[in-house]
């Protein structure tokens, strides 16, 4: 029997450990928590100043056991979960499950799965840190509290099944807000004049100019409201001398990007792989418990991927100058960057995300990951290299051109920008898309002839929706959620039907989320409240930091809110979620409407309780947009679905009409697709 038992949480982290041990040590996995609040019941004893009810769930009773036996051969139990208040939380577990003395276990962290971050980690063993399990503690029995309480009122006042969470009802919040301003916008026009010109000498070396300034006042987004204001300058503007009346050159540098945290991995990893914020960290965590690589077994790939912190290992930095010189060159190892943390309640003892061994190239290891696995590796490698690499440079020329008509007095003044990429430091690592803009060479007073006067027209746009990625750092700014909680989040917010993705992947509210959502803001608004929630974050980290105890904080947010809650019984009347449809009840010829009911979404006549007539839903019940048809302007133009899912507008008199489009006939056509609908139109004439 081996001295020493080492626990984990999985058995891929397991099996990486054991390849850094000697037969002196036992790694077995725990299978993540071993205790719980049960599902059945709170599980919160309020009056015994919220005493946590743990059990061990059935399908941990079997491992639990395991684990007993061996804990009570070995000489040593050292307990190797996850370095954040969550693995704390699961050691601490560890210890009441299994009967050990917390004084006597050791408790080891590592924020990378290597042989030399665990050897060290074996050298410097400490007790359970009880602040940050009491601050996990904490978050568990606020969360179970609220969902507890709130859930039954729910279902009770809206539609049974329902559920609500503290973190999560803010984030239904934001997009319901955004939603509401979406709907609520109102474009406002605008008008922009650029010129293309050329050297009088010259006149294949055609630019663009953009119009800045008008008798030298500085122009702003409005200053041209409409077509009849561009048409008058364009036409002044057609008989005009163009004069070169100044020139300067400048070398501007573009500063390489932090490395990963939590939020911005998942952010990037959105934009640009498409991920979902929990697709990233199951990825993720595989790469971190480590991958089978050939011929060196199961290893660790990246460093911790829950962390908020920017801080860097001095041997990580170190080695990325070693491997940047080697795979790009000396001139891109120009010495190590340091970045300092921003994010509201940072753990600064973390590290950022990073390969562990930055000499590991994506190619090198591309058989041993599939698709996915190489593309999040690729983009985390990339993003570190590119942190530590030198800024891009790039030559930056402004020329401005003074206009004088022959028929009037005001003078204008246009702009023409260029940049030139001299040196793509670490854009050579990480590709962003910089624009380079060539100017042809210019002197000061030098004539230019005119090719044309372009003037274009605008609209102002309203905010997007939110996509996960914009989501996830609206609430990290906000100060809301931790790096651990952010992908369940987003997770539980689309699995219990407040909140579903559009056709771009971005975040609307469901109806049911709307009037879920109403109802927190008129009569639980500390629930949905944003300050609130982001002050019980600052409060949970005091409690890690040993600066509050848990027990009075949540007594300090569950005292006032029962009693509110009890009283909100009394008062709050019933809301049914109803959504119209253009279907007419063929009993009574009233609309019929969707309601829910304990099955879900069903049929139901509007002229209840007169006309009970109710039937299934159909497959997929047309919803309208309240827009007449552009074709037939006979009916309304309706939502409709793909076979596929995709959402498309269609004429409600279909197929006597054919009219569909992609774009929802309630918003603005987007300016790019205006350009493209003149363009054919002139063509076809």
């Amino acid at each position: 029997m081996a001295k020493s038992l080492v626990i984990v949480e999985s058995p891929t982290k397991a099996r990486t450990i054991s390849r850094f041990l000697g037969s002196d040590f036992a790694v077995e996995s725990s299978y993540g928590h071993i205790r719980d609040l049960p599902k059945s019941k709170l599980g919160v004893e309020i009056e015994k100043n919220y005493e946590p009810s743990y059990i061990i769930p059935t399908k941990s009773k079997k491992q639990v056991t395991l684990l007993k036996k061996q804990a009570s051969q070995a000489e040593r139990v050292i307990l190797a979960t996850d370095e954040d208040r969550e693995g704390e939380a699961i050691a601490w577990h560890l210890t009441e499950a299994l009967g050990l003395d917390a004084d006597k276990a050791e408790r080891i962290v590592f924020h990378e799965i290597t042989q030399s971050a665990i050897e060290e980690a074996l050298k410097n063993p400490r007790t359970i840190d009880m602040r940050r399990v009491d601050a996990q503690q904490a978050r568990r029995i606020l969360d179970r509290l609220v969902g507890y309480s709130l859930s039954p009122f729910l279902w009770k006042k809206v539609l049974r099944g329902l559920s609500a969470g503290r973190v999560q009802s803010v984030a239904v919040r934001l997009i319901v807000e955004r939603e509401r301003e979406i709907q609520a916008f109102k474009p406002q026009e605008y008008w922009t004049i650029a010129a293309n010109v050329h050297p009088e000498k010259r006149k294949q070396d055609i630019f663009s100019a953009r119009l800045v300034r008008i008798n030298n006042e500085t122009l702003d987004k409005f200053a041209i409201p409409n077509e009849q204001e561009a048409k008058a300058i364009t036409a002044r503007l057609e008989q005009a001398t163009w004069t070169v009346i100044g020139i300067e050159t400048k070398a501007v540098s573009k500063k390489p990007p932090t490395p990963f945290t939590t939020s911005t991995l998942q952010q990037e990893s959105f934009r640009r792989l498409g991920f979902s914020a929990r697709q990233t960290m199951r990825i993720a965590q595989q790469l971190y418990e480590g991958m089978d690589l050939a011929g060196e077994g199961s290893t660790g790939l990246i460093t911790y991927m829950r962390t908020d912190s920017l801080n860097l290992s001095e041997e990580s930095l170190a080695r990325a100058q070693s491997a940047i010189g080697t795979l790009f060159g000396k001139s891109y190892a120009a010495g190590a960057r340091r970045f300092k943390t921003k994010a509201k309640g940072a753990q600064e003892a973390h590290e950022a995300i990073r390969p562990t061994d930055p000499a590991r190239t994506p190619d090198s290891i591309r058989s041993s990951l599939d698709r996915q696995q190489f593309r999040l590796y690729d983009l985390i490698w990339r993003r570190f290299m590119a942190s530590q690499m030198p800024e891009a440079l790039f030559e930056a020329v402004s020329v401005d051109i003074a206009v004088a008509p022959q028929e009037a007095n005001d003078a204008y003044t246009f702009r023409a920008n260029g940049q030139t990429q001299k040196f793509d430091g670490f854009l050579a690592a990480w590709p962003v898309k910089i624009e380079e803009v060539s100017l042809p060479q210019l002197a000061k007073d030098e004539a230019l002839g005119l090719d044309a006067v372009v003037p274009e027209q605008h609209f102002t746009e309203p905010s997007p929706r939110f996509s996960e990625a914009s989501l996830i750092k609206a609430l990290e700014q906000a100060g809301i959620g931790r790096p651990s909680t952010y992908a369940p989040t987003i997770a539980t917010i689309q699995d219990r039907n407040y909140v579903e993705k559009d056709e771009q992947k971005r975040l609307r509210p469901t109806e049911i989320g709307n009037i879920v959502n109403d109802l927190l803001v008129e009569h639980f608004p500390e629930i949905v409240d944003i300050q609130f929630t982001a002050k019980m974050e600052e409060e949970l980290d005091e409690i890690a930091e040993g600066k509050r105890a848990w027990r009075p904080v949540i007594g300090e947010f569950y005292e006032p809110f029962a009693k509110h809650l009890a009283e909100k019984y009394e008062v709050v009347e019933r809301r049914t979620p109803v959504e119209e449809t253009n279907e007419v009840c063929e009993k009574c010829g009233k609309p019929m409407l969707v309601k829910y009911g304990r099955f879900g979404k069903f049929l139901a006549c509007s002229g209840f309780p007169d006309c009970k007539n109710a039937k299934p839903m159909p497959k997929d019940p047309p919803k309208s947009t309240g827009v007449r048809c552009p074709e037939c302007g006979q009916a309304e133009i309706l939502e409709r679905r793909t076979r596929k899912g995709r959402m498309f507008f269609g004429c409600g008199r279909y197929p006597d009409c054919k009219y569909a489009t992609w774009n929802d006939p309630r918003k603005p056509i987007p300016e790019k697709k205006q350009k493209a609908k003149a363009a054919k139109a002139a063509a076809e004439e």
